[in-house]
């Protein structure tokens, strides 16, 4: 599994899930957008990064990439099935997700806007968390863990 962290402003939230995506395994994460990086334009180490990923941007295979839609359209020819995370009407609960494609990978966006309309269009398919409750959303680092864990076994 791979995953886009597309315009996600908060560090603490990038460094949760380097951490949790650490511990899924997970074989690449990519950083569009303004997404904080483990490391500075100088290349030096973030502290606070690193204090919430506990080492996980040492363990994590990452990349920068400035186009996300470029980025999409070249997992879509790896075989690869793009799954836009976001809980749009027409999003398929995460527990009724197909792939016919050898891997996949996951999209999560911004905290307040999510994700824009053309990377969800540029996507194979929506999927969502269903909510019981009044909101209709959770924080996209706890989002991101529950979703992970669900496609990870599929």
């Amino acid at each position: 599994m791979q995953v886009i962290l597309h315009n996600i402003r908060s560090i603490h939230n990038v460094g949760s899930m380097f951490r949790t995506a650490d511990g899924l395994g997970v074989k690449k994460l990519y950083l569009t957008g303004y997404t904080p990086k483990p490391v500075d334009r100088f290349g030096r180490k973030r502290k606070k990064f690193s204090k919430v990923a506990l080492g996980a941007e040492d363990t994590v295979d990452w990349e920068s990439e400035e186009n996300i839609l470029d980025l999409i359209n070249k997992k879509a020819a790896e075989d690869t099935t793009v799954c836009a995370c976001e809980p749009t009407d027409s999003a398929v609960p995460i527990g009724e997700v197909t792939t016919k494609k050898q891997n996949i990978c996951l999209v999560f966006g911004n905290e307040v806007d999510g994700l824009p309309n053309k990377v969800i269009k540029a996507s194979d398919q929506t999927i969502k968390i269903p909510m019981q409750g009044i909101k209709s959303s959770l924080n996209v680092a706890v989002a991101f863990g529950i979703i992970s864990f669900c496609v990870v076994d599929k």
